[in-house]
Formats: structure tokens, C-alpha cells, sequence
């Protein structure tokens, strides 16, 4: 056999990471890499961090999996903290994003079928949208790049411009079910929805007698600053998808619902056999206990505003390089002139990892634990990385 023996379904760069730790991955040949991808916002307290490492550790010595059919305390750990921390009254554990986006599509269409609307099934969803690879969440994301090929849509999800509020008044019928929304679009190029849209958005699910759900896949465990996204408008959802930060590079996501919204959550409906197990609860708590900790989201605020200012800089001086800085906290977006995948080989050749996104994006998501010092650092090779790029552009101009 010749090549991989892998799905040929990734083009992956020609790196292998041998080890990593805090923000640094590093290479068997010894290249050090600042790594400001985390795994697309995964590593959320960067590598090999001592706690997730412990954590990780002493339960693998006691138990992996046992299923749910049985009792499992750290799952109840694990919903508790995070019902204390938000507007949750219930939390349901998945293994990744994706499915908590499924868990949460599949509650809310639930939630009008035990109230005798079972007609209720539609999700209104935005243009851009990134929700997930699986028959629904690509559905409900709307992408012709994603959905070619995997043959007919499935039904029951219907797309409205982004920020297009007459758009969206006029898609709300008789058959819808909710509104599904990343409070900043990840793949969709760090798009965000202004805080007094979110704000609207509540309003017309109250008005209308629909849920509002909200995709934190990426958004979410601290990576804009608070403990999620829609906390700086001032709202909260009926049902909300986490995942990549809440496991800090452990496979875990989760589906949080208030009472109502969940009540047509019942034995029988819905499951999973690995979701919450053993390992996946005690990496989880851990994550929870950093993030949560006094001061910790504070400095993740105070993180964010220094790299924001010193890439803005970085913008101003490199007009032909890149047009705008977008995003909050440790999720912003270098909106570029280039072409952002000729751009991220130089970032990579500086020694300094981004990664791709919509719009000709390229995201910058740090660990949520990079010091003031290594944000210079990353700030000073994404630089290098400019200056690079404009020095091709000119040997190209010249030829």
C-alpha cells in the first residue's frame, strides 16, 4: 500500500508535535513553535498544564468508563459547577461539539412535542454559521462546501442573512422552534453579533414563544473574556452547546438547558455511551476549577486587551498585509489583503501558529493562560511574518 492509510479528508501541514508545553509546541527536531491555534481553541489552559496532567493521571489509575447506565459522581461534579456558573438547570455531556449541538437541536424540537406542537421543528440559523460535520449540524450551518455530496439536506433548518433582521422576522412561522446562533461566527471569518442584536434576539424569541439557542463551541469557557460569550449582552439562552475549551484538549462537550426548555428531555430520548465518562469528568472539573478561580477571567480580559492593541498595531503598519482586526479577548480574527493560507506559511516560518477561517481570516486563539510576555513575543513573529510577506510581494512585482 502506498501513503497514508487514512481518510485523505484533512490537508494537513507538514508539522509533527512531539510535545507541548503552555503555549509552546515543540518538534522532534527540536523547533519551537508559539502556538496561537490551541488546537482551534481547544487548548484552552494550554499544553501539559500541571492540573489537566494530575487530573488526567490519578483517574486513569481508578476508573475509565463505566457507561451511563450507572451513577457517575463526577458527572454530577461537573453539571453542578457549571449550572452555579450560568443559566443552566440542567446539562446533558456529549463528546464533542458537534453533538452538543445535536443534544441541543433535538431539546428544543422535544421541548414543543411534549407541549402538543410537534409542527414546531424549525431552526432558523445564519449565513456563515459553523455548527458541526454531522448530517444535521451541516444542515443547520447551511454551507454549500460542506453539504455537497453527502446527498439531501436534512430538513427543518432554515438560513436568513447574517444580521439581516427583517430577514429573520419574516423566516419565524408556525413551524419554528428556535434560533440558533454563535454569539461570535469561528469558521465564518470572527464575526460578531453586536451585543444589542443579542439583546434583540432574546426579544423576539420571548415574543414569538421560541427558544433561543446559542452555539459557545467556540465562544465559550472564558475565551472572550467571561465564562461565556453572551454575558456581555446581558442575556442568557434556553439552551446552550460547549465543547473544544470546557476539555481543554480531553474530548468533551455539553449540551446546558434551563428546566422548561429541557423538560421534554425524558429516559429514553436522547444518549450517549462515552459522553461524561470517568476520564472526560475529571479533565473537565479541573478546567473548571482554573477558569472559575478568583482573577482568572479578569486576566483573560486584561490578556485580551494587550494583544488586541498590540495587533492592531500590527494592522496600521502593514495596510497592504492585512485590513482589519476583529473579535474579542483571545478570539480574534486578522482579516487579510493576502491571501490568508500564503500568509500562515510565513506565520509558521516565523515560528508562531494561527489558523484559517472564513472571509480570508486568519484566527488568533492563544491559550487562555499566555503570559504578557509571550503575547510580545507572538505579536513580534506575527510581524516577522508581515514583513516576509511583503517582501514576496515585492520580489513579485519586480519579476
Amino acid at each position: 500500500m502506498v501513503g497514508s492509510s487514512l481518510y485523505q479528508t484533512y490537508n494537513r501541514a507538514n508539522l509533527v508535535f512531539e510535545r507541548g508545553e503552555g503555549v509552546w509546541l515543540e518538534t522532534a527536531d527540536g523547533r519551537r513553535f508559539l502556538d496561537c491555534a490551541a488546537g482551534i481553541a481547544v487548548n484552552s489552559l494550554g499544553h501539559s498544564h500541571p492540573a489537566l496532567v494530575s487530573a488526567l493521571k490519578d483517574q486513569a489509575e481508578k476508573l475509565w468508563h463505566v457507561s451511563n447506565v450507572y451513577q457517575i459522581p463526577g458527572q454530577e461534579e461537573f453539571g453542578r459547577k457549571l449550572v452555579e456558573a450560568t443559566f443552566a438547570d440542567r446539562v446533558f455531556c456529549t463528546n464533542s461539539g458537534a453533538e452538543a449541538l445535536e443534544c441541543a437541536i433535538k431539546t428544543a424540537r422535544r421541548h414543543f412535542h411534549v407541549k402538543g406542537q410537534p409542527e414546531r421543528v424549525d431552526v432558523i440559523t445564519f449565513e456563515g454559521a459553523f455548527h458541526g460535520r454531522t448530517l444535521a449540524t451541516i444542515a443547520a450551518g447551511g454551507q454549500a462546501k460542506y453539504l455537497e455530496g453527502f446527498g439531501p439536506k436534512a430538513p427543518g433548518f432554515v438560513q436568513v442573512p447574517f444580521g439581516d433582521r427583517d430577514a429573520l422576522l419574516a423566516a419565524i412561522s408556525e413551524t419554528t422552534a428556535a434560533i440558533l446562533i454563535e454569539p461570535i461566527q469561528g469558521e465564518g471569518g470572527v464575526r460578531a453579533v453586536d451585543t444589542e442584536t443579542l439583546r434583540d434576539l432574546r426579544r423576539i424569541c420571548d415574543e414569538n414563544g421560541i427558544l433561543l439557542i446559542l452555539d459557545e463551541v467556540q465562544t465559550g469557557v472564558g475565551r472572550t473574556g467571561k465564562l461565556f460569550a453572551h454575558e456581555w449582552a446581558g442575556i442568557t439562552p434556553d439552551i446552550m452547546a460547549i465543547a473544544k475549551g470546557i476539555g481543554g484538549g480531553f474530548p468533551l462537550g455539553a449540551c446546558l438547558a434551563t428546566e422548561e426548555a429541557s423538560d421534554g428531555m425524558q429516559p429514553g430520548t436522547h444518549g450517549t455511551t462515552y459522553g461524561g465518562n470517568p476520564l472526560a469528568m475529571a479533565v473537565g472539573n479541573a478546567v473548571l476549577d482554573v477558569v472559575l478561580a478568583p482573577g482568572f477571567l479578569e486576566g483573560v480580559r486584561e490578556k485580551g486587551l494587550l494583544l488586541t492593541q498590540k495587533l492592531s498595531g500590527v494592522v496600521d503598519r502593514h495596510p497592504d498585509i492585512f485590513e482589519d482586526l476583529r473579535g474579542k479577548g483571545l478570539m480574534l480574527g486578522l482579516k487579510c489583503r493576502v491571501t490568508n493560507t500564503a500568509l500562515l506559511d510565513h506565520f509558521r516560518n516565523a515560528g508562531v501558529l494561527a489558523v484559517g477561517a472564513g472571509e480570508n481570516v486568519l484566527r488568533i486563539l492563544p491559550p487562555l493562560t499566555i503570559t504578557a510576555e509571550e503575547i510580545e513575543e507572538a505579536v513580534s513573529r506575527i510581524e516577522t511574518a508581515a514583513e516576509a510577506m511583503e517582501s514576496d510581494m515585492k520580489k513579485g512585482a519586480a519579476e
